[in-house]
């Protein structure tokens, strides 16, 4: 599980009996997602790495990013070195699953901002475009009930989907399909999400 937070996925996929390594940079994230397997028996190991370094040769079966985990970069490079790497890290024939906001998604939903009520915050949104669509820079700020604020900026770099196909046929990967969600449905002016099936 590249990118694995607090442990969402790799908590269903260990409760299923799958044998998961979850890789994150955050370490309070991780704390989470340990907190999560104990609380109910289960075995995971759980790695705080830079993905952008982290390569165990043909060592997985399978390779997850769930949840728009990718395209945090400052460059297009380190971008190409995670998914080269994950390559790596794959056994031959291996799958990655990688799903993320695309650019043509972006494009169709995007607004300036917007405020809702979320775990007792306030939470504020700000959304601008950086480039030419090259990323979407993102401010979250956050008020509770006693007065306290916490502001986040953050930009993810956009691909659209021949973009990202293209790179990861160049990173190690055979084939690579796309679609507009995970029930295989098309990539098109209805899809809800960009999910990549790419096959080592």
């Amino acid at each position: 599980d590249a990118g694995c937070g607090p442990g969402r996925i790799s908590i269903e996929l260990a409760m299923r009996k799958a044998k998961v390594t979850g890789i994150d940079l955050i370490r309070p994230f991780l704390n989470a997602a340990m907190e999560s397997a104990q609380d109910e028996h289960l075995d995971i190991e759980l790695i705080q790495g830079d993905l952008r370094k982290f390569v165990r040769p043909e060592a997985f079966d399978a390779a997850i990013s769930i949840y728009t985990s990718f395209g945090y970069c400052s460059t297009v490079d380190e971008d190409m070195q995670i998914l080269k790497n994950i390559a790596a890290s794959l056994k031959p024939n291996g799958w990655f699953i990688l799903e993320m906001t695309g650019k043509e998604i972006a494009v169709r939903d995007f607004t300036e901002g917007e405020w809702f009520e979320r775990g007792g915050f306030t939470v504020l949104t700000e959304y601008t475009v950086e480039g030419a669509w090259e990323g979407l820079k993102s401010r979250w700020i956050l008020y509770d009930g006693a007065g306290r604020k916490a502001d986040h900026t953050y930009v993810q770099r956009l691909y659209s989907a021949t973009e990202l196909k293209s790179l990861m046929l160049t990173c190690g990967f055979s084939s690579v399909e796309v679609y507009g969600d995970f029930d295989f449905s098309l990539y098109n002016e209805k899809a809800r999400t960009m999910v990549l099936i790419a096959r080592k």
